[in-house]
């Protein structure tokens, strides 16, 4: 058996774990340490990226604490938060056991990272949509900033 085929063969073996939901850690670059989630996942790869590899929404920016004796406006602004979009190899993510129910499928699609306004309002959607969840009250672990 060469080389090439024992990772193939390997590769077929593996769990596919990233699934879209799935709640990941960006490792590499200038989101490391930030958290994201996996909304496409590309397993194969694609022409252009011949690696395994995810379109990941996160969180840049997390939300701050809320105090009770803040003015309404300090209140909303606190709870702001800022997003990213990125195309990120599997080799960058490090999978944590927690899963965000938020349907992104729908606002961020892969041709999104073509053109720089598309990216733009997609990002503002995708940050409408997770400071809904945020408002909610549920994922809190997702909006908490990791302590390091």
């Amino acid at each position: 058996l060469t080389t090439t085929a024992f990772l193939r063969q390997r590769q077929a073996a593996m769990v596919k774990f990233l699934k879209p939901g799935k709640v990941v850690l960006m490792l590499q670059g200038r989101y490391a340490g930030k958290k994201a989630v996996v909304v496409k996942n590309y397993d194969d790869g694609t022409s252009g990226r011949a690696y395994g590899h995810a379109l990941v929404v996160g969180l840049s920016k997390y939300p701050r604490r809320v105090k009770r004796k803040d003015s309404k406006e300090k209140q909303a602004k606190d709870k702001r938060l800022k997003c990213f979009v990125k195309m990120t190899n599997y080799n960058h993510l490090m999978p944590t056991r927690y899963t965000l129910d938020v349907d992104l499928k729908g606002v961020v699609t892969p041709d999104v990272l073509d053109n720089a306004t598309k990216k733009v309002e997609a990002q503002k959607k995708a940050k409408k949509l997770l400071e809904e969840r945020f408002e909610s009250g549920k994922n809190r672990w997702f909006y908490q900033r990791l302590p390091f």
